[in-house]
């Protein structure tokens, strides 16, 4: 497994991989990995010649600074994963790498879906998201990159800007890694303290019901039934519960058969901000 620093050293390499018509499988990441990031490079190695991993935390991304400061940084345990898991490359660049003139993110229109979930509660997110994705695209020129579904509205933002730059990357989301008990694998999983980590759960176990109900019953009746849950969690307070159209991702309000939908949820365990999804059309 080889390291780069510097996007010219690692520029220059992958240059030589695709004069050699090398397929490249991409799993960018911020470190911290655990299960989910690994079964991406896990797909990526067996779809492409060869996989690369980028580690880098993005400050452009977080809306807080102290979830920034506070985000976990395991790069000796990270790399043995990676290259236990077969990974050929890993790019790790330093911040003012990857931001050679000023730490700002740049600006994009993603047709309004930036606006939704997510982007009502962290501001700026997705342009910091989109601007070092598509700087670590244009470095690393992958055939195809995965992105896991838990983060399902970054997945489509993705998918988005691919389109928008006229990128020949094929984006692929992956199923989300659970723990046994149902807790989707996170990096910030690792600050739970033991009393959070012990409810964690709830989260999915609240969606798998929702969309039993989901079923039978309406979108509002549902939504409601879901904030009567957390009203009497002492641990757990609930930001946002919203059921969606998986294109656009705007709430829904009636069921339509023509749509696909999804229930996304996000949920706070003390400063600790738990997001999952489901899909209900399963």
């Amino acid at each position: 497994m080889i390291l780069f620093y510097k996007k010219s050293e690692l520029t220059y390499h992958i240059h030589d991989l695709k004069k050699r018509d090398k397929s490249i499988g991409f799993v960018p990441t911020m470190g911290a990995l655990h299960q989910g990031h690994l079964s991406l490079v896990e797909q990526a190695r067996n779809e492409n010649d060869l996989v690369v991993a980028s580690i880098f935390v993005n400050p452009t991304q977080f809306d807080n600074q102290e979830d920034l400061l506070k985000y976990p940084k395991t790069l000796e345990s990270d790399l043995n994963l990676l290259k236990e898991s077969g990974c050929h490359l890993v790019f790790i660049p330093a911040v003012e790498e990857m931001y050679t003139e000023q730490v700002a993110a740049k600006h994009f229109d993603f047709g309004g879906i930036e606006f939704e979930m997510e982007g009502k509660f962290r501001t700026g997110h997705f342009d910091g998201v989109a601007t070092i994705v598509n700087e670590l695209f244009k470095i690393v020129r992958p055939t195809i990159a995965y992105f896991g579904e838990k983060d399902f509205q970054q997945l489509q933002i993705i998918t988005k800007l691919v389109e928008l730059e006229e990128l020949p990357i094929i984006i692929k989301g992956c199923p989300i890694f659970r723990e046994k008990d149902g807790l989707a694998m996170s990096s910030r999983n690792l600050r739970l303290t033991d009393e959070q980590r012990k409810v964690a759960p709830f989260v999915y176990s609240i969606l798998t019901k929702a969309k039993e109900k989901f079923k039978t019953q309406n979108i509002e009746k549902i939504t409601e039934w879901v904030e009567n849950q957390f009203n009497n969690h002492s641990l757990l307070d609930l930001e946002y519960f919203l059921i969606a159209d998986e294109n656009s991702l705007k709430p829904s309000i009636h069921k339509e058969i023509s749509k696909n939908y999804r229930a996304f949820i996000a949920v706070y365990a003390g400063k600790i901000r738990l997001i999952d999804n489901i899909n209900l059309s399963l």
